[in-house]
């Protein structure tokens, strides 16, 4: 049997076996891409957080764009994959290390306090965080397994981990199919979901939501009517809600689907990360490229 990591319910470190050598995803190229799909979207939304935006007419990039903590949480979830470290003290150090970055809330107090137990969250961090694992498993059931665990350290309610679910699923089946419809229907067999609507249904009326009920169903409907990458990013933020957040979510799924960034809208996103958090991604890249 061939010998992999895994870790316990809390996210720390123990050793598991699986008889099946390819349990833990060798991830086609797309990985890389896809850390800087969901990391871009995060970046084009950074401007639009509570502005209201509501049109898709809009430069992708402005001298105010940077990353929020959407990027910073997903390369610490990232960072766990690779490293099989705590994942409870790696969202405090990277939390630290990146102050002010929009965090919410009951997370940031969550952080000050050094506080290792959940708080019942149903906030949509538990999806913005997830995408990693949508890339880094070969079966539906280690998705959702790990998407769990890595949302249970905050978010154990059940809609918080409903969300971190289906966002990672959503990942998972964007590699595996070109058929939406198909994805559509798993998504809303699997996860309960009403994703009978339109983004133009509900733009005039849609408001800034921090849920992941209220957030998830809106991001998988931005990438299911979507034509390309940036169409799905342009058309989450067109909802003018959590924009970050809906552009993190849905440009992870858009980048998993669409086989990538293309290089116009990659280049400007690139410049925007530091050293420390490039590191991790191309850590990443180079433990899951396929030899």
């Amino acid at each position: 049997m061939a010998e992999r990591s895994g870790w316990d319910r809390t996210g720390a470190r123990c050793d598991v076996r699986s008889g099946n050598e390819t349990s833990r995803s060798r991830v086609r190229a797309t990985i890389f891409d896809f850390m800087l799909g969901a990391i871009v979207g995060d970046i084009i939304g950074s401007v639009h957080e509570h502005a209201g935006t509501r049109t898709k007419d809009f430069p992708l990039f402005t001298p105010q764009s940077f990353f929020t903590d959407d990027t910073v949480l997903t390369v610490a979830v990232a960072d766990w994959i690779l490293t099989g470290a705590d994942l409870v003290d790696l969202l405090h150090e990277y939390t630290d290390a990146y102050p002010g970055r929009g965090y919410g809330l009951m997370y940031d107090r969550w952080v000050r306090r050094r506080s290792r137990e959940p708080y019942n969250s149903f906030g949509n961090g538990s999806a913005m965080r997830v995408g990693p694992i949508g890339f880094a498993y070969d079966t539906i059931e280690d998705v959702l397994t790990w998407a769990e665990r890595s949302a249970a350290v905050t978010h154990n309610h059940p809609e918080g981990i409903r969300g971190a679910q289906a966002a990672a699923a959503a990942i998972f089946w964007a590699r595996r199919t070109r058929d939406r419809n198909e994805i559509r229907l798993k998504l809303e067999a699997n996860f309960g979901y009403d994703l009978d609507f339109t983004l133009d249904s509900i733009r005039s009326t849609y408001r800034f939501n921090e849920t992941c009920q209220g957030t998830v169903p809106q991001a998988l409907i931005a990438f299911l009517e979507s034509t390309s990458y940036e169409d799905a990013v342009r058309n989450a933020i067109s909802l003018g809600g959590d924009a970050d957040t809906l552009a993190c979510i849905t440009g992870g799924i858009a980048e998993a689907y669409y086989g990538g960034v293309p290089a116009e809208i990659l280049g400007p996103g690139l410049k925007l990360l530091d050293e420390r958090l490039t590191a991790v991604v191309n850590r990443f890249r180079e433990r899951f490229l396929p030899a």
